[in-house]
């Protein structure tokens, strides 16, 4: 079962919005998170330990943008 939640990141006019794809029960290749923005993959994350790495960077997003999404994410407790 797939679960969709949207976080953002930034403020004012760099305000960025990000659709999460949470797999909760990735098995294999397929990692646990898949970040969208405007319906395209941008990022696909996997937990490591209580944090999460990145699988792959299909968007080339900037790391800063990158960690911040991940903390967004990690914040959850998912």
């Amino acid at each position: 079962m797939e679960n969709y939640f949207e976080i953002s990141i930034g403020h004012g006019p760099d305000l960025k919005t990000f659709e999460v794809k949470d797999y909760a029960h990735h098995e294999g290749d397929q990692c646990k998170f898949e970040v969208f923005s405007s319906g395209k993959l941008v990022l696909s994350l996997e937990p490591d330990g209580h944090f999460l790495r990145t699988c792959q960077n299909p968007g080339t997003l900037d790391e800063d943008i990158i960690h911040a999404i991940m903390e967004n994410i990690e914040s959850l407790h998912l």
